[in-house]
């Protein structure tokens, strides 16, 4: 999974100046720390639009689709119809768990055995190598590219663009890591959760503050 910060606007300050206004109060750096945590922690949530990202994301087509429920940002994904997909696909590495255990809505994972891994790696080529060749030839053929692109699988990489304010994003947060200071319980998909650690890391870059009233009270979303 690919994440990269294409622009941002806003920090720590422009959460801070957006909750002042009701007040007509101004603050120091200090009293702004202690203002986004209070926020933060009684669920003041709308200050914190005042931070936007943009990210572009690389990622198969199950991650972008469970991206996509996240109907709280705007997104422009790489279309399948006006150019050639490319012959990228995802394949489990032997970090991913494999076997599933409990019952929908609070699934645990585990690690598959060596035979396991095996046959998920196998399978995954094949069914890529197998797709890709049918692709190629019906586009060899003169058929229309967003006929072709049925065939291929979920596995195929994606890119696309988003745009979300903080508040979004640490809803996004909340329900895609299961982060251990979490205080409420998620369980998200193992390849969503990459995405997520790494667009965590850009908000701390541009609004450390807020991201630390974010650990510190339990990272549930205001």
């Amino acid at each position: 999974m690919t994440v990269e910060l294409i622009d941002s606007m806003g920090n720590d300050h422009s959460i801070a100046r957006a909750a002042r206004v009701s007040s007509g109060t101004t603050g120091t750096p200090e009293k702004d720390r202690g203002l986004i945590n209070m926020l933060m922690r009684d669920r003041h949530g709308s200050p914190f639009e005042a931070v936007t990202f943009q990210f572009r994301i690389e990622c198969p087509l199950f991650v972008a689709r469970e991206f996509f429920r996240h109907r709280i940002a705007s997104y422009n994904e790489v279309s399948g119809r006006y150019q050639e997909m490319q012959p990228v696909f995802y394949v489990p590495d032997e970090r991913r768990p494999l076997k599933q255990t409990g019952k929908p809505g609070a699934y645990k994972f585990k690690a598959g055995t060596p035979q396991q891994a095996i046959d998920v790696l196998v399978m995954h080529q094949d069914a890529a190598a197998e797709a890709w060749s049918r692709y190629r030839f019906m586009l060899d053929r003169g058929i229309a590219r967003e006929v072709a692109r049925n065939v291929l699988p979920l596995s195929l990489y994606t890119s696309f663009y988003v745009t979300l304010n903080l508040r979004s994003l640490l809803n996004l947060l909340s329900l895609r890591w299961a982060h251990p200071d979490s205080t409420v319980p998620t369980f998200p998909l193992a390849e969503i959760e990459a995405v997520a650690q790494q667009i965590d890391q850009f908000a701390r870059a541009v609004a450390p503050d807020a991201m630390a009233a974010f650990d510190k009270n339990g990272r549930v979303a205001p």
